[in-house]
C-alpha cells in the first residue's frame, strides 16, 4: 500500500496510436517517430518523463526525455529514432520528481531572503536518500557534495552546494523508483525506406519480347532493364511467373475458346512442371530468373512478384491436397466466380479445410522460396478474400526470417477492410485513387490518407492504371489524360505505379466496362516502346523531380492549397527549405486558368516579397509577388506545372 501510494503521476492521452494501440504505427528506417502525451499528477511536486524504446527481443532499454511543452495543459513530446528494420516497442515512464520541487520551492525563500535554514537541512535529509538508488560511481560524488554541504560555513554556502547544477541534473533524472509509474508498451514497425518512397513498372515478362507473337523471356526483360531504368523507376514488378494450366485454359479476352498457341491466364497456376515454386518453362529456367534479379539489382531495380493463392485445375495441389479445395455437392471443385465474371480456369484455395494449418505453412514455405531466390517484395493478389488471422500470422513469420520483406495488398474492397489489412501487417496498399477525378474527392481522399490515423499505418501505392482496370477517365482523354494521371500518382503519393503500355498511352476498352481489350493477361502482346506520341519523357522527368527533392519522397506532408477554379488542382510539400508545389488541370479537353493563392507565412514570405516558381517540367522560371497569381494550363501542350519555390 505505502509504495502504491507513491504512484501519484497519471499518463493519458498517449499520441499517435493506431487504434489505441492495438496496431503498430508504421516509419521507415531513419525516421523519429513522436510521442506526445499528457501527464500529470496531483498537488504542485515536479515531474520527469521519459520514453523507453528498443528493438523487440533486445534486453537493453534506450530511453529519451520527454520535455513538457504546455505546462497549462501538461502537454509533453519527444521523439526517438529508429535506424534498424523490424519491430521496436516503447512506452512512456514517469516519476515525481521530488529533488526538482525542493530546488525550485527553496529558491523562491533565498530569492526573497527570507529565512530557509530548515529547508537546507530538508534538502540535505533528501539529497542523502538517492544514495540507496544511485549507481556507485554516482553515489561517491553525491557523497562528496553533501560533505561539502554540511562543513559549509553559512545556509547559503550549503545552498549553493545543493543547488548546483550537476547535482541537480543527477538527481532530476535518477527520481526515487517507487514513484515510478509505466505506461502500456506499444509498437512501431519499422520498414526500409523504399516501403515509403519508389516508383513500380508493371509487365508482364511474355509481352516483352521483340517479336511479334513470340513469347517473351527474363532474357527479353534483362534488354528492357535498362529502358525502365532509364524512366526511373525502382520496382519492376510480375504478374504470376509460374508454369500455367493447361485444362479449361483462357482464349483472348477471356474467352472460353482457346487455341494450342494461346498461352493462357498467368492468374491459373500450375500444371505438371510445377505450382507456385516453379517457372513457366516458356519464361525461361530459374537460373535466368536469378540472373534477372542480378541484372536488375545493378541498375537499381528490385524485381516484385505477384502471390496469387490460385490454382489451376492440373495445379499439383489438386492431387497432393484434393481436401484444400471446395467442393459442390455433386463432386465437382468450385472454380472463382466475380459474378458476373467467372473463373473456370482458377480453383481457389479453401482456407475454412480442416487441414487449415498446413495450407497455412505452404504458403509460408512459398513466400520464403522466393525471397531466398532474391525478391523482396511482394504483390498480394485479392488478400480481403482471405482470413486476416492468416495474413497476421504469415507476414510476422516471413518477416521474422526476411525483415525487409514487402507486402502490397491488391485489395479494392470495402475501407475497413482495406484499412484492416493494412493495420494487420501489409506494408503497402492499393486505393480508389483511380476512380478519383474531381478535385473535391481528390482533396477529401488524398487529406484523409496523408493526415492520422490513416498516414500512421496505411502506405497508399498509387497505380494509374492496372491489367484489370482500364479507368473511364484514361479511355475517353487520350494523351492529356495519360499526363494528368501520371503527374497526379507521381506527386500525391511516394509510392506509386503504372502497367506496360500506360507510357504509350495505349489501350481499347472492353465496349460499356473498364476493361483493356485484348489485353496481356490473355494474350502475347508485342510493343514499340519508343512508338510516337508516348510519355516516357514525362515520366522519366517525373521520377527525377522525385528523386532529386527531398520533399516528395516524405508520405505525410500533402499540403492543399486555394485555386479559384474547380477544374485546377493545388497542392504542394515541404521538406526543410524544399518547397514543392503542384499546379494541375483535371480536365483533358479544356484549357482552364485560375488565380491560385500561395500560403506565404508557411513559406516564410512577406506580402510585398518577389519569389521564383521554378517549373521543373520545362525548366521555366517565374517571377510572383505576393500570394495571388495566375496560372493558365493546356492540357494538349502541358496540363501542370511543378514548381520549386525558391526565395
Amino acid at each position: 500500500m505505502g509504495n502504491r501510494n507513491r504512484k501519484r503521476v497519471v499518463i493519458e492521452n498517449v499520441r499517435p496510436l493506431v487504434d489505441a494501440g492495438l496496431y503498430p504505427l508504421k516509419r521507415e528506417s531513419g525516421d523519429k517517430v513522436q510521442v506526445i502525451a499528457d501527464i500529470f499528477r496531483d498537488g504542485h511536486q515536479h515531474l520527469v518523463a521519459w520514453v523507453e524504446y528498443r528493438v523487440v527481443g533486445n534486453k537493453k532499454w534506450h530511453r529519451v526525455p520527454m520535455q513538457c511543452v504546455n505546462p497549462g495543459i501538461d502537454h509533453w513530446e519527444t521523439e526517438f529514432e529508429v535506424d534498424q528494420i523490424g519491430f521496436y516497442e516503447y512506452r512512456i515512464v514517469a516519476y515525481s520528481e521530488e529533488y526538482g520541487t525542493w530546488v525550485a520551492d527553496t529558491r523562491k525563500k533565498v530569492d526573497a531572503n527570507t529565512d530557509y535554514a530548515s529547508d537546507i537541512l530538508e534538502g540535505i535529509v533528501l539529497a542523502r536518500g538517492y544514495k540507496s538508488w544511485l549507481a556507485e560511481s554516482e553515489r561517491e560524488y553525491l557523497k562528496n557534495m553533501l560533505g561539502k554541504a554540511e562543513k559549509a560555513g553559512s545556509d547559503l554556502q550549503r545552498w549553493d552546494v545543493l543547488s548546483n547544477g550537476r547535482l541537480v541534473e543527477l538527481l532530476t533524472n535518477n527520481p526515487d523508483p517507487v514513484s515510478r509509474v509505466e505506461g502500456p508498451l506499444y509498437q512501431v514497425r519499422v520498414d526500409r525506406v523504399r516501403a515509403r518512397f519508389a516508383a513500380w513498372y508493371e509487365c508482364f515478362p511474355r509481352s516483352c519480347g521483340f517479336e511479334p507473337g513470340k513469347h517473351g523471356t527474363f532474357k527479353d526483360v534483362i534488354k528492357r532493364l535498362s529502358h525502365i531504368s532509364e524512366m526511373g523507376f525502382d520496382v519492376l514488378y510480375f504478374p504470376p511467373i509460374h508454369p500455367v494450366g493447361f485444362t479449361k485454359r483462357k482464349g483472348p479476352n477471356n474467352s472460353l475458346v482457346c487455341s494450342e498457341n494461346d498461352p493462357g491466364c498467368p492468374y491459373s497456376i500450375g500444371n505438371h512442371h510445377g505450382g507456385h515454386d516453379a517457372i513457366e518453362p516458356a519464361l525461361g529456367t530459374m537460373a535466368d530468373f536469378e540472373e534477372l534479379v542480378k541484372e536488375a539489382e545493378k541498375k537499381g531495380i528490385e524485381i516484385a512478384l505477384d502471390f496469387a493463392i490460385n490454382c489451376s485445375p492440373d495445379h499439383p495441389y489438386l492431387k497432393q491436397h484434393p481436401e484444400w479445395f471446395s467442393k459442390r455437392p455433386d463432386g465437382t471443385i468450385k472454380f472463382a466466380e466475380n459474378p458476373p465474371k467467372k473463373y473456370e480456369d482458377i480453383y481457389p484455395i479453401n482456407f475454412e479445410s480442416s487441414d487449415y494449418q498446413n495450407i497455412w505453412k505452404e504458403m509460408r514455405r512459398i513466400f520464403l522460396f522466393w525471397a531466398r531466390k532474391g525478391v523482396r517484395i511482394f504483390r498480394v493478389d485479392n488478400p480481403h478474400t482471405k482470413p486476416f488471422a492468416f495474413w497476421k500470422w504469415v507476414i510476422d513469420e516471413v518477416q521474422k526470417k526476411y525483415p525487409d520483406v514487402v507486402f502490397l495488398a491488391e485489395a479494392f474492397t470495402r475501407p475497413k477492410v482495406m484499412k484492416a489489412l493494412a493495420k494487420l501487417g501489409f506494408t503497402q496498399s492499393y486505393s480508389y485513387f483511380t476512380w478519383r477525378n474531381q478535385k473535391a474527392e481528390l482533396v477529401e481522399y488524398f487529406e484523409e490518407l496523408t493526415t492520422p490515423p490513416e498516414s500512421d499505418f496505411y502506405r497508399a501505392n498509387l497505380f494509374a492504371n492496372t491489367p484489370d482496370i482500364f479507368p473511364p477517365f484514361l479511355q475517353s482523354g487520350g494523351r492529356p489524360a495519360y499526363k494528368i494521371r501520371a503527374v497526379l500518382a507521381a506527386t500525391l503519393s511516394t509510392v506509386y505505379g503504372i502497367f506496360q503500355g500506360f507510357e504509350l498511352c495505349e489501350g481499347i476498352p472492353v465496349p460499356g466496362k473498364e476493361e483493356y481489350l485484348n489485353s496481356d493477361k490473355y494474350e502475347i502482346r508485342t510493343r514499340d516502346w519508343r512508338a510516337p506520341g508516348n510519355i516516357c519523357d514525362l515520366i522519366t522527368r517525373l521520377n527525377q523531380i522525385r528523386h532529386e527533392n527531398a520533399a516528395m519522397q516524405e508520405y505525410d506532408n500533402l499540403q492543399f492549397y486555394k485555386a479559384d477554379n474547380e477544374k485546377v488542382l493545388f497542392y504542394g510539400k515541404s521538406l526543410g527549405d524544399n518547397h514543392i508545389l503542384i499546379v494541375i488541370n483535371l480536365d483533358p479537353f479544356i484549357k482552364h486558368s485560375s488565380f491560385v493563392y500561395v500560403p506565404l507565412e508557411r513559406f516564410g514570405l512577406s506580402s510585398e516579397q518577389g519569389y521564383q516558381m521554378h517549373d521543373l517540367l520545362t525548366d521555366r522560371r517565374y517571377l510572383w509577388r505576393g500570394s495571388k497569381n495566375y496560372v493558365e494550363l493546356d492540357p494538349n501542350i502541358e496540363p501542370a506545372h511543378i514548381f520549386l519555390l525558391k526565395k
